[in-house]
């Protein structure tokens, strides 16, 4: 019995230390955190603030959250904007120097993003615009790529000794984008130039690398939910311009989507920037992009 109760005890000390070996890693949204664990590997513990589920503009800022950045040695955010109403309050909380602003271990995601929709002017008249572009910027592969370096310099930085590692891991990520982008690419191909629906403005990225149009929304402005008047316009262009196809985001409440698409003779579509968002992309980004190109590319063949 002693025996046993040493070597317990002895196995909960090693794991404590390796725990504390780690990187503590803290991500805003699940996308990020599915990036960082590719890149980090074991040596890095990865938590996501927001669950997958929701809208990353208006996530609830628990108050645990702010013993979570407290502890944090790199923090990833998407930049942008897109965590602007809920993680400076965060921050400020945490008080801590590691991960604040300016500071090596805060990580912006859209770190040499070409960022798409930078407005001439702010105009508040227009919707919730983002003053920065677009931040939805990680559901292209390309763009994970970026944001993919600016995690690894990151954890270059904090913890040198494994700089090694993260580069090849690094390496190995963005040759797997790479070859999987060959086999989007040919999906996506006889779609080109195809219009679809989605309600919130939140899909630039995908349609500009897959040839998509998606310019019609469910939202009247960014951020306005939809009217009736609204959508009865949205009716009638769809039918005039045969569009049917909805894109139908996991935190949007699926009842007005399956309005317009009973409709027009469309069908609406799951989707989700975020692992885990909708079943089938929990194994993370490059599982959850080959759920989007494969549901989208099957809808647009049913559609046609």
């Amino acid at each position: 019995m002693e025996l046993k109760l040493l070597w317990l005890t002895t196995a909960l000390a090693f794991a404590a230390q390796t725990d504390a070996a780690k990187l503590n890693v803290v991500a805003t949204t699940t996308d990020f955190a599915a990036i960082a664990r590719e890149i980090g590997g074991d040596k890095v513990q990865v938590t996501a603030l927001a669950k997958p589920a929701e809208d990353p503009h208006f996530i609830d800022a628990k108050p645990g959250f702010i013993a979570t950045l407290n502890r944090a040695d790199v923090l990833i955010e998407g930049g942008a904007a897109l965590e602007q109403g809920w993680l400076q309050p965060l921050l400020q909380g945490a008080r801590n120097p590691k991960i604040s602003g300016g500071a090596p271990g805060h990580v912006r995601g859209n770190d040499g993003i070409n960022m798409l929709g930078v407005p001439a002017t702010l105009d508040r008249s227009r919707g919730d615009i983002h003053p920065d572009g677009n931040p939805h910027y990680l559901i292209d592969p390309l763009n994970a790529k970026i944001v993919a370096a600016n995690i690894a310099e990151a954890f270059c930085k904090a913890d040198v000794k494994a700089c090694d590692a993260y580069r090849a891991n690094l390496k190995a990520f963005q040759e797997k984008i790479d070859a999987r982008m060959l086999e989007w690419q040919r999906q996506m191909a006889p779609h080109k130039g195809a219009s679809l629906v989605a309600y919130h403005d939140s899909w630039p990225y995908f349609a500009e690398r897959f040839g998509l149009k998606i310019e019609m929304f469910l939202e009247p402005k960014p951020g306005i939910p939809p009217t009736p008047a609204h959508i009865a316009s949205l009716v009638q262009k769809m039918r005039e311009q045969n569009v049917r196809v909805i894109l139908l985001d996991a935190y949007v409440n699926r009842r007005q989507a399956d309005s317009v698409a009973s409709k027009t003779g469309a069908v609406t579509v799951p989707v989700s920037h975020f692992p885990g968002g909708v079943k089938g992309t929990e194994g993370g980004y490059v599982q959850l992009v080959d759920y989007l190109v494969n549901s989208i590319s099957q809808a647009l063949a049913g559609a046609k």
